[in-house]
């Protein structure tokens, strides 16, 4: 069987750009159940209430919903089940000290496959308040309407 080759998403998370002012990115890989593979080649995931958090050492996602695989049986996973997120431990120490300082979170903002392999796009996130959110909302209308008017000129 051919292996697959370059990035297919599964889910994207939008509103967490619209939520969140996102200062970092970066990719880690996820420790997987078998049916959780099979529901996410399905194409099968929600992002909108996932967060990652530290447990020790160590850094996991939550509230990301998987849904059960639809021919599982018995050793069928749990939807909203935590999982742990797979980074070097520079990565980790890189994070952990950014989340320490107050109003910042890390977000999950993709989640697709690389080679076959299920990543996790994260996001270090500092909350917007509802003004922020307003104005970066004018400014792309804004932006539609000198496009729209550019297009009429003929430009």
């Amino acid at each position: 069987m051919a292996k697959d080759s370059g990035r297919k998403v599964i889910a994207s998370n939008r509103k967490a750009r619209h939520d969140y002012l996102i200062e970092d990115t970066l990719e880690a890989g996820l420790a997987l159940m078998g049916t959780e593979v099979k529901s996410l080649r399905m194409g099968r995931a929600s992002l909108a209430d996932g967060f990652a958090t530290f447990y020790g050492d160590e850094l996991w996602l939550e509230g990301v919903h998987i849904p059960e695989y639809v021919q599982g049986t018995w050793t069928n996973h749990t939807p909203r089940r935590r999982r742990k997120l797979l980074l070097h431990r520079s990565q980790l120490a890189k994070l952990h000290a950014a989340t320490r300082q107050s109003g910042r979170t890390i977000v999950p903002l993709a989640l697709y496959f690389v080679d076959g392999r299920a990543k996790v796009e994260l996001g270090v996130a500092t909350g917007k308040k509802a003004y922020d959110k307003r104005h970066a909302l004018r400014e792309r209308q804004d932006q539609r309407d000198i496009a729209r008017a550019l297009h009429v000129r003929g430009e």
